[in-house]
């Protein structure tokens, strides 16, 4: 199966379960026990309070850009693989009527959740837009704000998609995202496993391919702030049931996977 059809149906079937009343099983909220300590305990009450559950039970990030952004009234803001659309719905409060909030996704299932969670949440300066974030089905130069929530490691294509962030973005545009990294070497097994890549983990940049890939893309005042470390247990509870001794690669992968938010500028012209 090719790592897009399996990000596909994985985010599908999370969809399919929080819509039928279940979990994502790695919901993201301090509310929400997740299975995954990547996800979890990454919004707060009161950044959510008013948001209908399903939008934090469906929420599989790494981070929590809306609250790292400067956003402004009147702004307009695109999140690269939206999901259940818990950041949009963030990001259009706080930039206002005047403003406009996207969310991009290539799931069927998640597009349908999250338009209902706009609809029960009463925000209508927010569109929900099917496309990949490989080709960002926007015009150049038309938005303020990208942010991105543990996405951009799962396409096998980055300098596409970053290439696509700069273009769509208006000179002087900031880009605001959370994301996995890693620091080091990853054993290859863990690295090439597809249920790791769908789980943000295989997919994941060293953080200095990262920051030269968004300098290639055409970026700059480049920044990368590390959030949080995965221990040896974090990965235990990764590479549990996946055909991994944990203990033997333990060294190999203790403390090399980090959440990160990475921000950067397109130059004004």
């Amino acid at each position: 199966m090719e790592i897009k059809e399996a990000v596909k149906e994985k985010y599908g079937q999370v969809a399919l379960r929080v819509t039928a009343g279940g979990s994502s099983c790695c919901g993201a909220s301090g509310a929400v026990a997740g299975c995954d300590p990547v996800t979890s305990n990454l919004y707060d009450a009161a950044q959510i309070g008013e948001l209908p559950p399903e939008a934090v039970l469906a929420s599989l990030g790494c981070g929590n850009p809306t609250a790292l952004a400067e956003l402004h009234p009147g702004e307009t803001v695109l999140d690269l693989g939206s999901g259940g659309g818990i950041d949009v719905l963030l990001s259009a409060r706080r930039v206002g009527p005047l403003g406009k909030a996207y969310g991009l996704d290539m799931t069927d299932e998640m597009l349908a959740l999250a338009r209902e969670n706009q609809r029960k949440a009463g925000i209508r300066n927010v569109e929900f837009l099917k496309g990949e974030i490989e080709n960002i089905p926007l015009p150049d130069n038309s938005v303020d704000v990208i942010i991105s929530n543990c996405v951009i490691n799962l396409s096998a294509d980055k300098d596409r998609v970053l290439r696509e962030a700069f273009r769509v973005l208006k000179p002087g545009g900031r880009l605001a995202i959370s994301d996995v990294v890693t620091r080091g070497e990853i054993p290859e097994a863990v690295r090439h496993s597809m249920l790791l890549w769908v789980g943000c983990i295989a997919g994941a940049l060293r953080d200095d391919q990262y920051l030269a890939k968004l300098v290639d893309a055409g970026f700059s005042h480049i920044e990368l702030e590390q959030t949080g470390f995965y221990d040896v247990e974090d990965a235990r509870a990764f590479l549990n049931g996946r055909g991994f001794d944990v203990d033997a690669i333990a060294p190999q992968v203790d403390n090399k996977f980090m959440s990160a938010f990475i921000r950067a500028t397109k130059p004004t012209l």
